[in-house]
């Protein structure tokens, strides 16, 4: 939905005596205030789709109290003071109605819509540039839809470039670190080359799409996709598509996908579900053994009986208490911490044998993704910003008890660090002090430094560089910028003009899976 500053031009419209059942009124209140984010035809953009099939666990009163209110830690805003309350009636009722036809999205239709910019056999043997190619950022602008790729080193930008809309602020690498895949909300895959600056590919895998993984053997890309209701496997050498894999679970059920990440000990995507209390895993081995579909543990040499999956991509179903919309793995992926929005706490599922082992307390909406681990006395611990409030949960990752929750100046929603700083840092991305950005002692678990990369402006999401020397914030703004401070002085050191730059990746952070960035 838009946001309020873009509101006050429309303010007259709240004249229009929309009433529940009088459809023309609520699509042209739909057209106004909702469809610049969630899509013309509902189908989504930077919003999800609004669409009885994406409603599943939002009930009529909970979404009119979310378009009355706003939701919490997102983009959305209130319209209590602009709309009606039988105008906010009638845009429920508008979204729990259903599309006479939702396009369908198959194979043919990804093939259709594939486009090779540059065939990847005439692509160059080495970088055509002098920067390290291990040291490159690439940088998510979302503020104009562009993609600069920095030189860590220098700070300077290789190239600049437009992207899909609605880009999806997560940026994932081939194993080399060669080629970057980056995902659009509207379901575009694009492939780009970090050697020859230029683009391989690209194809449209979903209409609403959550995020993007890349296999460890550096053979494919799984897209998770909001709607339709599917995962989507292709090939990371030129985007071809494989396979589509309907979203159904043990009882039947269809669901979205909620985030989908790379496994690599396994060798296997790991899928949250927004729908149904269910995790899945889906090996991406040559000749995976068969999962025996809806049970929990691992298949075992003998266990005959039942339906199986067999073949390439078998999906394996772990069953849970609750739902799981976001979540974290240990530094071995044999845990998964996860949690879901509505609930107070988060829930450690063990990979090996297939279930929950324990509870952790995780209230105030845990943003589990943006989570990192360090060593803090001889333990390793987990740490998380939380959504709703100003705090920070350390939990100890053998016992699975909190050891501490350090209080921040509001809620944040993305923490880093790096193996070869003693530094955490966490924004504070919401709230009347959003411009902040906390730096926290991994050894003292206490708040060492406070800074303001830019007064007044949103400060958010922290990467280093590849050797943890340089710390890189966004201003989260459309006259914002790219900060970069010392890790170790807290100094600024140079600042880059950018259009709200949102998600800034380093590449050799990613590619091995540093414990202070997101995987």
């Amino acid at each position: 939905m838009r946001a309020p500053w873009l509101l006050l031009p429309l303010i007259l419209l709240a004249a229009i005596p929309a009433r529940a059942g009088d459809s023309s009124a609520a699509e042209q209140l739909y057209a106004t205030h909702c469809a610049d984010c969630h899509g013309a035809k509902r189908l989504g953009g930077m919003g999800p789709a609004l669409l009885p099939e994406n409603l599943g666990r939002v009930r009529p009163k909970k979404a009119f109290r979310a378009i009355s209110q706003g939701l919490p830690a997102t983009q959305m805003p209130g319209y209590a003071d602009t709309l009606s309350k039988g105008q906010i009636q009638a845009l429920v009722d508008h979204i729990y109605t259903p599309l006479a036809e939702i396009p369908p999205w198959d194979m043919a239709a990804m093939r259709t819509s594939r486009v090779i910019h540059n065939a990847p056999a005439g692509l160059p043997a080495k970088p055509v540039h002098n920067a390290d190619p291990m040291n490159l950022f690439t940088v998510v602008e979302i503020g104009d839809h562009h993609v600069t790729i920095l030189d860590g080193d220098t700070f300077e930008s290789l190239i600049r470039f437009p992207s899909r809309y609605a880009l999806h602020g997560g940026a994932k690498y081939s194993p080399d670190g060669r080629f970057v895949y980056l995902g659009s909300r509207d379901g575009w895959v694009s492939m780009f080359d970090m050697w020859s600056l230029k683009p391989v590919a690209e194809i449209r895998a979903g209409i609403n799409t959550r995020n993007i993984a890349v296999s460890s053997d550096g053979r494919y890309v799984m897209v998770a996709n909001v709607l339709p209701h599917t995962l989507v496997i292709l090939s990371a050498r030129d985007l071809a598509p494989i396979k589509v894999i309907p979203i159904v679970g043990v009882k039947g059920k269809s669901s979205r996908a909620s985030a989908v990440y790379n496994a690599p000990p396994r060798n296997s995507f790991i899928i949250a579900l927004k729908d149904i209390p269910e995790i899945w895993e889906i090996s991406y081995e040559d000749n995976p053994k068969p999962v025996p579909r809806g049970l929990v543990h691992n298949y075992q040499p003998g266990q005959e009986e039942g339906a199986f999956d067999r073949g390439p991509f078998p999906v394996r179903h772990i069953r849970l208490d609750d739902y799981l919309d976001d979540f974290f793995f240990d530094q071995d992926y044999v845990n998964l911490v996860g949690a879901a929005r509505n609930t107070r706490n988060g829930q450690v599922v063990n990979l090996r044998v297939g279930r929950k082992i324990a509870d952790i307390e995780l209230a105030g909406m845990p943003h589990l993704g943006s989570g990192i681990t360090f060593s803090y006395q001889g333990r390793p611990v987990l740490a998380t910003p939380h959504l709703k409030d100003g705090v920070i949960s350390v939990i100890d990752m053998t016992t699975w008890k909190t050891v501490k929750r350090i209080k921040t100046l509001g809620p944040g929603f993305f923490m880093r660090s790096h193996e070869n700083t003693p530094y955490a840092w966490v924004d504070v991305f919401f709230g009347p002090n959003r411009d902040v950005v906390h730096v926290i002692d991994k050894r003292t678990l206490e708040i060492v430094r406070t800074l303001k990369p830019a007064p007044g402006k949103t400060g958010g999401h922290v990467e280093f560089t590849a050797d943890g020397r340089y710390a890189l914030v966004s201003v989260w703004d459309m006259d914002g910028a790219l900060v970069i401070y010392d890790a170790a002085t807290f100094e600024e050191v140079k600042r880059i003009p950018m259009k709200k730059p949102s998600g800034k990746y380093n590449v050799h952070n990613k590619i091995t899976y540093s414990s202070g960035t997101s995987h």
